[in-house]
């Protein structure tokens, strides 16, 4: 009836009369639905709004599961009398803190010459911000020290761009901590202990935010070991 428009078979003295009727009606029904469109606008935002927060409720529970998994996986790990599977197996739980964090790795591999010898091994490398770091990791009885720390050095030094992250379960020597800090007049070089990263576990902080603030501390402080604890 709102459509209607030709009037010409009414009686000529109520074609008037039903042009205004229709016209009165042809209101209402706009009026009305005005209102529903907005209503079903409401209800369309609404229903959005709540499936964005389900969404992010869902992407958090998930989140804290994953550190949760990843802090009963480092608990088992204290518990590994082998060194090597112990490394092997903080090696996996750091590339899956990474991945939890949204950062871009490689994992461990190995460079060989072309008779198939390896002359180098890399326990893995991750990109942060457009930048890339050589990760080294060790879980030793004892502080690393010079000898291993320099192969980590000749690492970087021998890449363009790249700079250095060596995270050890047991600390470090003050000698190799003086190398990597003489070593930041060349490049980049960051050094970081187990115990942090079960900080970062526990707080459940992304690593991306740990590995940022130790470049700051390195480029700008010229601290290659800043141990980020209650302050961070």
């Amino acid at each position: 009836m709102t459509e209607f428009e030709n009037f010409s078979s009414c009686w000529p003295e109520d074609q008037l009369k039903a042009e205004g009727l229709v016209a009165q009606i042809r209101r209402v029904v706009n009026t009305k639905d005005s209102f529903t469109r907005m209503q079903h606008e409401r209800d369309t935002e609404r229903q959005d709004r709540l499936a964005t927060q389900e969404a992010e409720r869902d992407k958090a529970a998930a989140r804290r599961e994953r550190f949760s998994d990843l802090r009963n996986r480092l608990a088992v790990l204290f518990k590994e009398e082998d060194p090597y599977a112990r490394g092997a197996g903080l090696e996996v739980l750091l590339n899956d803190l990474f991945a939890t964090g949204g950062v871009s790795i490689r994992e461990a591999f190995a460079l060989r010459d072309e008779e198939g010898v390896t002359h180098e091994q890399i326990d893995g490398v991750i990109e942060v911000d457009g930048r890339q770091y050589i990760v080294e990791v060790k879980w030793w009885g004892k502080a690393v020290d010079i000898e291993p720390m320099s192969r980590q050095l000749v690492r970087v030094m021998s890449r363009a761009e790249v700079r250095g992250l060596f995270i050890s379960a047991s600390g470090f020597t003050k000698p190799a901590v003086a190398a990597c800090r003489d070593f930041l007049a060349h490049r980049v070089v960051m050094l970081g202990e187990l115990r942090e990263v079960a900080l970062l576990l526990e707080r459940e902080t992304d690593i991306s935010d740990w590995v940022r603030e130790k470049a700051r501390q390195a480029t700008i402080e010229r601290v290659p070991l800043a141990l980020l604890g209650a302050d961070f």
